[in-house]
């Protein structure tokens, strides 16, 4: 009598092979997902700061155009002033670079400050909903831009950015601009800054 044996060919994976494809899977993307953090981060950076030279350079030309730096309700006190741009006079300062504000400062509503608009608070120009105004202007993080101008008009910056402790000291500047660089204002190194200079 004869026995019959059947081979089975197996086609499928062992176990051992699958966890070891799983594993491998993890790893890849594990370190794609790293990379393209860093990506983002570095788009997010140069994007800031092409945001920050341009606020920097719209007040050059103001300046440029009218020999004065632009009147934010705090020009006059002789000292150098830090504006944010998410609140009253910040805000003002952008409408004045824009053109858009209607006080007499930027008579022949000269266009110096063209920037992106952004959403959801993130990453440029936010406008009112009638589109006449300004509400604030944001950084790729949410957070707003620092503006330093020199009202006191010898052409030197003094400050220490919000959340470090180290000063900056700028020679032949009349405004200087920067960004945290990061989510949360907790977070900031001097590292992290996205400035203009």
């Amino acid at each position: 009598m004869k026995t019959q044996h059947t081979h089975h060919n197996s086609k499928g994976f062992t176990l051992v092979e699958l966890l070891v494809v799983i594993a491998i899977i993890a790893v890849l993307a594990a370190a794609g997902f790293a990379g393209g953090t860093a990506a983002m981060n570095r788009a997010r950076k140069v994007s800031t700061q092409a945001a920050a030279v341009s606020i920097a350079t719209a007040v050059e030309q103001f300046y440029a155009e009218y020999s004065a730096l632009p009147d934010t309700s705090t020009a006059g006190s002789s000292t150098d002033v830090e504006l944010n741009t998410t609140t009253g006079n910040g805000v003002t300062l952008l409408e004045v670079l824009a053109g858009i504000r209607d006080d007499g400062q930027n008579p022949r509503k000269i266009r110096f400050l063209t920037t992106k608009e952004g959403s959801g608070k993130k990453g440029g120009v936010i406008y009112a909903s009638d589109g006449k105004s300004i509400t604030g202007m944001y950084d790729s993080w949410g957070q707003p831009y620092y503006i330093w101008l020199d009202y006191d008009y010898d052409e030197r910056l003094t400050f220490t950015p919000q959340g470090l402790s180290t000063a900056v000291n700028l020679n032949g500047k009349r405004v200087a601009v920067y960004s945290l660089g990061v989510d949360t204002p907790g977070d900031v190194k001097s590292s992290t800054l996205v400035k203009s200079w």
